[in-house]
């Protein structure tokens, strides 16, 4: 009996380390779903700002607008801000994400100043242009793609059974958005994701190409954005390989589409 693999969820992150959206459905390119990690905090250096170090980001709510995206404390949802959807025209900067310099531009300075006063510490907000290549590594890259903002991969796929598996040994159960998956599917067992390669998401072709090695970053609470021993202790015992933990895998795609929650995934 053939397995069905359904999509159950789709989310986008459009400022890296904020909290996600999600939708029905999503537009696939190159770099990652459209919108999704093509904004990011750096700081004085150009150093990209995550949750590692500054977990007060997971209280940031990130919705999308028509021509904006509106960012507020979920504590106090009257304090937002719009950044304009369209590329950014302010200064051209070189930033870092882990090893990569990426030529990137700064959105406003007002816009900083809010970000700023809301960290206690001085960021910019920054929009990776169209134009801009940030590729992935070519041990990985199957037709010389780029990536966002994101940590290296444009797609982190997750099955719905590996996290159901991971809470079934914790004493208090933890919710798919630590992991800042784009596409959480339904059906088969525990992490059979690890052994897919080419698939298919309703027509739309990618390509897994390695599993997902987690941080200290699955351990901030998403609601609370406060820090705990777990997930990470326990995935740790039963999900290291050589020096790292893995859950989830990274994908590529083959090819731009749609895909919809509720398309059937095929191993191809």
């Amino acid at each position: 009996m053939n397995q069905a693999f359904i999509v159950q969820d789709i989310f986008i992150y459009p400022i890296k380390s904020l909290q996600g959206i999600r939708f029905l459905e999503a537009r696939v390119e190159e770099k990652g779903f459209r919108y999704d990690r093509r904004w990011m905090l750096v700081d004085q250096e150009g150093i990209f700002v995550s949750q590692r170090t500054d977990h007060k980001l997971a209280l940031l709510q990130v919705e999308l607008g028509v021509e904006t995206l509106s960012v507020f404390p979920k504590s106090n949802p009257e304090n937002f801000i719009h950044i304009p959807l369209a590329e950014a025209k302010g200064e051209e900067v070189s930033v870092t994400v882990w090893d990569d310099e990426v030529k990137a531009r700064k959105v406003a300075s007002q816009i900083d100043q809010w970000f700023s006063h809301f960290l206690g510490r001085e960021v910019s907000l920054v929009q990776m242009p169209e134009s801009s290549q940030r590729k992935v590594s070519p041990k990985y890259a199957v037709n010389s793609e780029s990536v966002s903002f994101a940590d290296g991969m444009p797609y982190l796929i997750i099955g719905q059974e590996s996290l159901n598996d991971l809470n079934s040994r914790l004493d208090s159960p933890v919710l798919m958005d630590r992991f800042r998956p784009n596409v959480v599917f339904s059906g088969g067992t525990p992490f059979v994701e690890d052994g897919w390669g080419s698939i298919k998401i309703g027509d739309v072709a990618f390509q897994v190409v390695k599993p997902c090695a987690r941080c200290v970053m699955i351990t901030v609470d998403q609601e609370t954005g406060k820090s705990g021993k777990e997930p990470l202790k326990t995935l740790a015992s039963y999900r290291t390989v050589g020096n790292k933990v893995m859950f989830g895998q990274n994908m590529l795609a083959l090819q731009e589409g749609v895909v919809k929650v509720g398309d059937r995934i095929t191993l191809v």
